[in-house]
């Protein structure tokens, strides 16, 4: 299921969720001018799980996989190098991994869902409250998946723990809200509405159960799961302890009669 909007509009201009957008673009731009040879930006600044108890320890990485036809038959042989070192202390890698993607469709898809799904919870939190939110999501998140997986030599970069947090407090906060989906099925695609607690929470279950499921865990399937989940349920936890405090601002939520643009109730701008 793929969003493409919701029906929760913000009082606010989102200034934060752009800037981490334009941000994370950027930065995938220099990665993109990388040369080949050269120390790259996800072995510098992403987060490689054995360098943080051991961060003076050189790390192998795996660069590709060949097949290799042997008398045995054909075996998967792993061709590695040395990683470049680290820039920063491998501690501040839990927040600098999620300003790094690795492809096109990774940072696409992450970017759309933040602009989807932040600027609500940047209009509750307030722009500063909002930063250090994205933050505390995105350092958690790399903290579940570095206690998930202390001895891992691959690298792990992405916005997606983070991202997991903002939807897990949009969840908490916006119970009634309603996601306009597209639904891919085969050569044609179905777009829908969709509550938002199933779009959501279809989404974690996915995430949990592929976090178990895979017994490699990141190593076998290139996903950090459990740094999803683990993002999701922070960002769901604080939304939960904070949303009645006067540390965020009331919901713009209102139930009216009558249908709004696409969903069964409408919202109403507040200045």
């Amino acid at each position: 299921m793929f969003p493409i909007r919701d029906n929760i509009p913000s009082r606010t201009t989102p200034f934060v969720n752009f800037a981490v957008i334009a941000l994370c673009s950027l930065v995938f731009f220099f990665q993109l001018q990388e040369q080949p040879g050269e120390p790259s930006l996800v072995e510098r600044y992403g987060l490689i799980p054995v360098r943080v108890l051991h961060p003076d320890s050189p790390v192998e990485i795996t660069v590709e996989a060949q097949e290799v036809r042997t008398s045995e038959g054909t075996q998967m042989v792993l061709k590695k190098r040395p990683a470049a070192p680290s820039a920063v202390s491998p501690l501040l890698t839990f927040v600098t991994c999620i300003f790094l993607h690795g492809s096109w469709m990774h940072i696409v898809g992450n970017m759309w869902f933040l602009f989807i799904f932040g600027d609500n919870i940047e209009d509750r939190f307030g722009h500063f409250g909002y930063a250090l939110f994205y933050l505390l999501c995105g350092a958690t998140a790399s903290g579940v998946h570095y206690l998930h997986d202390m001895n891992s030599t691959l690298p792990t970069i992405g916005a997606s723990g983070a991202i997991a947090g903002v939807m897990g407090a949009y969840l908490v906060w916006y119970p009634r809200a309603q996601v306009q989906t597209l639904i891919p099925l085969g050569a044609i695609a179905q777009m829908i509405v969709v509550p938002a607690p199933i779009f959501l929470g279809l989404w974690f279950l996915m995430q949990l159960f592929s976090g178990i499921g895979f017994a490699g865990g990141t190593e076998s399937t290139g996903v950090a799961w459990w740094a999803h989940i683990g993002g999701f349920a922070a960002g769901a936890m604080i939304a939960a302890v904070l949303g009645q405090t006067p540390a965020v601002r009331p919901s713009n939520l209102e139930r009216r009669p009558g249908p709004n643009h696409f969903g069964l109730y409408s919202v109403p701008r507040r200045q």
